[in-house]
């Protein structure tokens, strides 16, 4: 049972949580009785904690429905360009609680809740996260639909409604396990299905070359029906829309086998049709070249091309009449987005559109088509590089692959009039890679078909324009941009971290919260002993309340006044969580070896999914497991040192696990994270960085001062010298006693005695094909580990530093890459508030007009 908030908690949490007025409170509680009575058909006799859940829901939910409307009958009364994100991730998590602090609403409800005697914490918990994504990349999406709406950008996010999202992560005897995500059992509160804008997709087929152009026939078609969920700004007034699609089967059923067999088959064979949105691809870093994951890529792609193109022709308010037939303003009108190359499809879907249906000219739809689109690449591992197979190709998607063809054609003559005899350019840069099989190289294509191609943070952005995509910079080098990543402040701060955002709203007010730079005033109380204790007061309850939340889950007793190290990201070779290994394990022989000395107590926290099919992976989160099991069981070490593997991390989890963090671990060898959020997340949050230059990491030094962060190992440079003499991890194996002795003692079974080879291939990839160096890096890892040690101990120097990590947060808001890629890239300029119509608006939105028509 939460408690009612003391009138000094009420005054202290006013200001980011909004007013909890009388009026206010008496008519949630009536909304909320009435949407249980009406909505759920319960009463309070037999109404269950998931009912109160969803009557609370639809109750915060009214509170958008108006604006929603509202919103977007402004967009069709001003008729702004709109910006179109399209990405096959969404990684929302749990929409409750950001809604309410986006409309200064979480007061009012927790008052309401706590006077029908309800526990507002024990609803949200009922949520499901929304798990539409993998990690780094979905998750940006949602930060960046949050900033959208809060800068006022007419923006609209488009993927995939999976029936199925990131699986469930269990940990079952060491080993991951996964489980199905079914995150709509229960139904989702806060999405509407929009038949009447169900829209055809099509596969298969053949090409028909006529006088009057080319024909795509005899394909099958499965139709796309879209949901849609609101997206609202931080109190402006303005719900956007993310559109979600959902594969549905045709009612047409092949009426020659209408026997009873036939029938019934042609019923279950329905089922096909929609697996394109029944599981989200659990690949991080990836590529896996399955039909129907391009099946996927196409669908979205095409549903959301013929919305675009239907909303650009009718954008008249209140009509369905065709307004607008001239597609050389589509550029002004529209900007698509593509994160990454998985919806790079909208390139030669746009050209189809544009030349078969529109009957425009090769040239004038490829103008168009390069001015609307941008694309936004993510990583630099080839094996994440998307190269579709051209057979695969034709079989699917039989005029796609003409149309990819005559592109290709135009931008190799454009190569040899430039370079002319340069044979080696034009293989390098060509969109079709010759040699076995052939293949599509959709980064290639995405780049070619775009206006602007950006990297996620300078140092990647700079490592494109050097390696990758080295010919295409020498050829068009005003295409090529950096926009740092950022994250939103109203979830990964004022949301997760309520204590830590007061305390810095009652130094310098509020309004960081729309304008992240604000943080740097901080720096002012550097040496304020008030500001210092009341920032490490936070921290310490953070901890306090998640130690609770582990001793719970996990069973094991955890210190609350040991450093909590974490490192929390998918589980992937290059992001090194066997570095963080090897420092637990180097950190336990210590302590074992002079058990009288005073240490500084740890508790390593290491979380994060592996790809189901990634060996290493799942070999890697063993081993973390197999070395918690020994560490945690050891008389001699007791609480000085504790390892747990959080389970099934998502959203959720990140939201407790980052505020109570000390130490954030983003290890990755120099060259390899394009950009890294989490990073962004925890330096917000109060935690102290030991990162090498990689990714953001880099601006991150540079913005909070790199004396504030714990900085080791190679830097790019260094790593591209050891490449070219080559690096053999034997030498630091056998020059390094405590790395020799922690690789002894995994290969020995020391970690697993009851199966003394079970890390034998985990051994034998460092020893001998490791692509991510991590011995290279093991000793100023080391090093650097002892001065967090020793820092650590000095709680007042930690907590400065901490300090100058808030004050530099700045840069690091979504809503400051936003705006860049509104001036940069999509020629929009942000407006913060949304002051028509609504002047006056009040949090109960009691307004009886009738609504004009609005097309969505």
């Amino acid at each position: 049972m939460s408690k009612p908030l003391s009138d000094h908690d009420r005054k202290k949490q006013i200001s980011v949580r909004g007013l909890a007025g009388v009026e206010n409170v008496t008519e949630l509680k009536q909304n909320f009785n009435r949407h249980l009575h009406f909505t759920l058909v319960k009463d309070r006799n037999v109404a269950t904690k998931r009912d109160y859940y969803f009557a609370l829901a639809n109750t915060v939910r009214d509170h958008l429905i108006g604006r929603w409307i509202r919103t977007q009958q402004h967009y069709y009364e001003k008729d702004p360009k709109r910006v179109y994100y399209i990405s096959l991730e969404f990684y929302m998590g749990r929409t409750l609680q950001n809604t309410m602090v986006n409309l200064a609403l979480e007061n009012a409800c927790d008052e309401a809740m706590y006077q029908l005697g309800l526990d507002m914490e024990e609803l949200e918990d009922m949520e499901e996260d929304a798990g539409l994504g993998n990690g780094g990349l979905g998750r940006l999406a949602a930060c960046f639909l949050d900033s959208m709406a809060s800068l006022g950008l007419a923006a609209y996010g488009y993927g995939i409604r999976y029936e199925f999202g990131i699986f469930n992560q269990k940990i079952v005897n060491g080993w991951q396990v996964e489980e199905a995500d079914d995150w709509l059992r229960y139904g989702n509160p806060w999405e509407k299905a929009r038949p009447e804008y169900m829209r055809p997709v099509r596969f298969y087929g053949r090409t028909e070359h006529g006088p009057d152009g080319v024909k795509w026939v005899d394909a099958q078609v499965v139709l796309a029906l879209p949901y849609d969920t609101p997206v609202p700004g931080y109190r402006n007034n303005i719900v956007n829309t993310m559109r979600l699609w959902s594969a549905k089967a045709p009612c047409e059923f092949n009426l020659k086998d209408f026997n009873v067999g036939g029938y019934i088959q042609a019923v279950l064979d329905r089922n096909l049709a929609e697996n394109i949105s029944r599981v989200l691809y659990p690949n991080d870093n990836f590529f896996e070249g399955k039909e129907l994951r391009l099946k996927q890529e196409y669908f979205v792609v095409s549903a959301t091309l013929q919305d675009i193109i239907r909303r650009f022709k009718v954008s008249k308010f209140g009509s369905r009449e065709i307004a607008r037939t001239d597609f050389s303003k589509l550029p002004d009108k529209v900007a698509i987005q593509l994160n990454d190359t998985h919806p790079a499809m909208a390139i030669p879907e746009l050209m189809r559109v544009l030349v078969d249906e529109e009957k425009l000219s090769w040239d004038k739809a490829w103008d168009i088509c390069v001015r609307t689109c941008a694309y936004t690449n993510h990583t630099v591992l080839p094996e994440a590089l998307e190269r579709w197979p051209v057979d695969l190709f034709a079989h699917l998607l039989p005029r796609h692959l003409e149309i990819v063809y005559e592109i290709n054609r135009r931008h190799l003559e454009v190569i040899a009039a430039k370079y002319p005899g340069d044979n080696d350019r034009l293989r390098r840069m060509s969109l079709i890679e010759e040699g076995g099989q052939k293949r599509i190289n959709m980064a290639h294509l995405c780049i070619v078909g775009s206006h602007a191609v950006n990297g996620v943070a300078q140092i990647h952005s700079d490592i494109l324009k050097a390696t990758v995509f080295k010919d295409f910079y020498e050829m068009e080098p005003h295409k090529f941009q950096n926009k740092t990543n950022g994250i939103t402040p109203r979830r990964w701060l004022v949301m997760c971290n309520p204590g830590l955002a007061e305390v810095i709203a009652e130094r310098i007010g509020e309004d960081f919260i729309r304008d992240l730079d604000q943080l740097q005033a901080l720096r002012e109380y550097v040496n304020d002993d008030a500001f210092i204790r009341d920032v490490a007061k936070v921290k310490q309850e953070n901890k306090l309340k998640f130690a609770v939340h582990l001793e719970e889950h996990y069973k094991v007793k955890i210190n609350p006044n040991s450093m909590f190290d974490i490192q929390v990201k998918r589980i992937h070779e290059y992001k090194r969580q066997l570095l963080n290994c090897l420092h637990i394990i180097t950190y336990f022989n210590r302590i074992k070896k002079e058990p009288n000395k005073q240490w500084t107590p740890r508790t390593v926290m290491i979380g994060g999914k592996a790809a189901p099919g990634y060996h290493t992976a799942k070999m890697i989160i063993r081993l973390i497991t197999a070395i918690g099991d020994v560490v945690n069981n050891d008389p001699v070490i007791g609480d000085r040192l504790k390892v747990i593997f959080l389970e099934n991390y998502r959203v959720t989890l990140a939201e407790k696990a980052i505020p109570a963090a000390d130490l954030s671990e983003q290890i990755s060898t120099a060259g390899t994270e394009a950009s890294g959020t989490g990073n962004m997340k925890f330096m917000l949050n109060g935690a102290l960085t030991i990162g090498t230059m990689d990714g953001a990491n880099v601006e991150m030094a540079e913005e909070a001062g790199e004396d504030n962060l714990f900085i080791f190992g190679m830097r790019v440079d260094d790593v591209d010298k050891l490449d070219m003499k080559g690096y053999h991890a034997e030498e630091y194996y056998n020059r390094l006693p405590e790395l020799k002795q922690a690789i002894d003692q995994i290969a020995g079974g020391f970690f697993s005695p009851k199966q003394p080879d079970l890390f034998k291939e985990i051994v034998n990839m460092l020893m001998h094909h490791d692509r991510f160096k991590v011995f290279a890096d093991y000793e100023d890892y080391i090093k650097c580990q002892e001065k967090v040690n020793a820092l650590y101990k000095n709680p007042k120097e930690w907590t400065k530093k901490v300090i100058y990590n808030i004050a530099g947060c700045g840069k690091f808001s979504s809503d400051r890459t936003i705006a860049q890629y509104a001036r940069e890239i999509w020629g929009m300029e942000p407006t913060s508030y949304f002051k028509e119509h609504y002047s006056g608006l009040t949090n109960k939105f009691k307004d009886n007009t009738v609504m004009k028509t609005v097309n969505v």
